[in-house]
């Protein structure tokens, strides 16, 4: 299993919500590209980042952080938050991220997520934050009305190359993640499925890994200490 770090930018800094509310947001580092180099000197080859400003606000806030994030590391980045049209996925792409992360466009502007996917097969992750097996939208703020399977198998025709799949109850909690429903999602789906959200300890990765997850995100879990990616790494080895 691949386990991605997460970098989520939020006024600048370094952050992590709870339970997807931006009113909990606990501040972990000052500078998130410091924080990258830290990430890939520890061994890590992809990175997840979020512009959380941009996911609530629609269109991209913190590009020039992320930009240089890219331009300082060999991370293979990955962008999410306020990616809504063509012109902004191009941009990312041509700063040299290596794929986008559409959550809200997927619901409000499928047209435009499914023409990416064919375009860029290898360079689009589609986000699934689910609160309760539905999608949420706007920077987790609006209900969609949507199932989270309905939108996953929507995704994997579309031929995106991941699913990021959240379950927001979870997220920030470190209270483990949902193991069932991940793997009964990878189980019905051609695409990567990467799991996210309340990734706590290494016994999480190990059920993650056992179930047949092949993938997962994780950011407050090694933010807080409770493991570090040199002891993720290893674990994952001998799964």
């Amino acid at each position: 299993m691949e386990l991605i770090p997460a970098i989520d930018i939020l006024d600048g800094k370094v952050v992590r919500l709870h339970k997807g509310d931006y009113d909990t947001a606990t501040i972990y580092a000052d500078d998130p590209v410091a924080c990258a180099k830290r990430f890939c000197d520890a061994g890590a080859r992809r990175l997840h980042v979020v512009d959380l400003d941009g996911a609530r606000d629609g269109k991209p806030v913190n590009a020039a952080t992320i930009r240089a994030i890219v331009k300082s590391t060999q991370l293979a980045v990955q962008v999410g938050g306020g990616i809504r049209n063509h012109d902004t996925a191009a941009r990312w792409f041509d700063a040299g991220v290596e794929r986008v992360v559409l959550g809200t466009s997927a619901v409000k502007a499928p047209a435009f997520v499914e023409e990416l996917c064919k375009a860029r097969p290898l360079a689009v992750v589609v986000a699934i934050d689910a609160r309760h097996g539905e999608v949420a939208v706007e920077g987790w703020k609006e209900g969609s009305g949507m199932l989270t399977a309905d939108l996953a198998q929507r995704a994997d025709a579309w031929g995106a190359a991941a699913i990021l799949f959240t379950a927001i109850e979870r997220d920030g909690t470190r209270e483990g993640p949902d193991v069932v429903a991940t793997a009964a999602l990878q189980a019905q789906l051609r695409a990567t499925v990467i799991a996210s959200g309340g990734i706590g300890s290494l016994d999480d990765l190990r059920a993650l890994a056992k179930a047949n997850v092949r993938a997962a995100v994780c950011g407050r879990a090694l933010y807080s200490g409770a493991f570090t990616l040199d002891e993720a790494y290893e674990v994952l080895r001998t799964c």
